[in-house]
C-alpha cells in the first residue's frame, strides 16, 4: 500500500580512544581492556577496572604516562596505556 515503516534506530556505540591518545586533563571511563587475565588482572590490582573514572595528570606523546583514578596516581606504560580503551568524558 505504499505506507512507509519507520526504521528502528540502531544505537550508536560511544566513540572509544586508547589512553595513550588522551590529552593532560583529559577524563575518561575505562570501557575495555585489551589483553588477557594477567594484565586485567594486575590492572584491577591497581583500581583500574571497567568502569572506572580516570583523568590524565601526564602525558608527553612518549614513555610512561601519569593518570589519577580515584585517589590513586597511576604509571602505565606506553604499551600498558595503548591497551585500554577508554570513553572520553566530558570536562
Amino acid at each position: 500500500d505504499g505506507a512507509l515503516v519507520p526504521r528502528a534506530r540502531k544505537r550508536m556505540k560511544p566513540a572509544l580512544s586508547t589512553l595513550d591518545h588522551l590529552s593532560v586533563g583529559a577524563t575518561a571511563v575505562v570501557r575495555e581492556l585489551d589483553g588477557g587475565n594477567e594484565f586485567s588482572g594486575r590492572l584491577a590490582a591497581m583500581g583500574l577496572v571497567l568502569g572506572a573514572a580516570l583523568q590524565v595528570m601526564q602525558n608527553s606523546g612518549k614513555g610512561p604516562m601519569l593518570v589519577r583514578v580515584r585517589d590513586t596516581r597511576l604509571a602505565l606504560g606506553r604499551g600498558e596505556a595503548q591497551r585500554i580503551l577508554v570513553e572520553r568524558v566530558p570536562p
